[in-house]
């Protein structure tokens, strides 16, 4: 195998240091090693990028650990090629483990163009990729501090959570609060605080809210009320922030947003994982199996084993698994008849993360074509459905020794 690069550089990346190899070199001679280690502070970096001028090394590789790669890939961006590999890829190559060797194997693997590499997006999908995570963090903390609250609830022997639907709704909101100033409410103020269908529910509201509150409950009460309110402000200028680094990306969050079951909200999440160029990945499958929504293959002499999805991009898989959730809720839709002819024989998980699959292969197509997606509804589906069931059908009546006839009836 001949070498593609005459002067490249491999680092091997902690948090505190990083060990450079420079393989530099004519391609018909073999190449001279040039080994240091820096610190990873920006100044000490920043004399890294010297030395690599200094070696007119055009292109740096290096595995792709945690958070430790940014600060480097940081100064690096815009100066130099950067190859970031998957560490998994890597470590599935036998070798001796020093931190020397290792930027030395990276530096050959590289020369030789070996070095597998990983999808990074432009600085403004980072920059939405890290809104869109924080905003999901944070979307689960509030879930806890609500399940807390009901929790508080039970203990004080308020059984609102029997009675109404969303325990954080408006009306449970303000029964709470009320609830912090005085020991019992009277039928009025229950009936003035309920809304909508709980005017109907106000004698078992009352029956609910009648329980053993003490000044603990309401200590705790308090505190979960405050956390839930600090984390719908600081969900709601997240919100703001990335409505804004939307605006150049408003086009492909409309065209995905044509998809069954994709929001705003949903749409802002995938773009900020997958990024806007489908360039970036060869075809479809290669994006499924990135983001770990597609079979697994695992065959040997011809049999079969397991099939369940690999590790891959757990934020983009979370969204496109809501996004399914809500695609199979859509009426007359082809995702809508998908999910109901498999989920009877896979499961509501398995059948969600085969919905997801489908639609991470028409959202590649709507951002690779630039064309509106255009569903071919649920009887095409059911139609499709029907027919393969009949093939598969004659073939086991074929295969037991029958001649199969088909004739159309009334």
């Amino acid at each position: 195998m001949e070498p593609i690069l005459i002067s490249c550089a491999g680092m091997d990346v902690h948090e505190k240091k990083v060990d450079v190899c420079i393989a530099h070199g004519p391609f018909d001679k073999p190449p001279k090693f040039e080994i240091r280690t820096f610190s990873t502070m920006t100044s000490d970096l920043e004399e890294l990028m010297t030395w690599l001028n200094k070696y007119e090394v055009t292109t740096i590789g290096m595995e792709s650990t945690g958070v430790y790669w940014k600060p480097i890939f940081n100064v690096m961006e815009g100066q130099f090629e950067i190859v970031l590999a998957n560490a998994q890829r890597l470590k599935a190559i036998p070798r001796k483990k020093t931190d020397i060797m290792d930027c030395k194997r990276i530096a050959n693997l590289l020369r030789y163009g070996l070095l597998p590499n990983s999808f990074i997006p432009p600085k403004e999908i980072r920059e939405l990729r890290d809104l869109n995570r924080t905003r999901r963090k944070l979307v689960g903390m509030m879930t806890s501090e609500k399940n807390r609250l009901v929790k508080v609830l039970e203990s004080a022997n308020i059984k609102l959570s029997s009675v109404v639907t969303k325990i954080y709704g408006v009306s449970s909101l303000a029964l709470i609060r009320s609830l912090l100033e005085k020991d019992k409410l009277s039928r009025e103020e229950i009936s003035k605080m309920a809304k909508g269908k709980l005017k109907k529910k106000v004698d078992l509201l009352e029956k609910a809210v009648n329980g053993k509150l003490t000044d603990h409950h309401r200590f705790l009460l308090e505190m979960h009320l405050q956390n839930i309110d600090h984390l719908a402000k600081q969900i709601k200028k997240l919100d703001e922030e990335i409505e804004k680094k939307m605006v150049p990306f408003q086009k492909e969050s409309n065209l995905i947003q044509t998809i069954p079951g994709i929001s705003e909200v949903n749409a802002s999440a995938i773009l900020a994982e997958i990024g806007v160029d489908m360039s970036q990945f060869p075809d479809e499958a290669h994006l499924s199996s990135w983001a770990g929504v597609c079979p697994g293959n695992n065959e040997s002499a011809g049999k079969k084993k397991s099939g369940k999805t690999q590790k891959g991009n757990s934020f983009l898989k979370a969204a496109l698994t809501e996004a399914a959730w809500a695609a199979s809720k859509t009426k007359n839709t082809s995702y809508n008849a998908f999910y109901h002819n498999l989920v009877r024989r896979k499961g509501k998980k398995k059948t969600l993360v085969a919905l997801a699959h489908r639609m991470l292969i028409d959202i590649y197509f709507v951002l690779k074509t630039g064309e509106p997606y255009q569903d071919m509804g649920a009887e095409a589906v059911h139609e499709r459905t029907s027919k393969r069931k009949e093939r598969s059908m004659i073939r086991s009546l074929e295969k037991a020794g029958y001649s199969v006839t088909r004739t159309a009836t009334a």
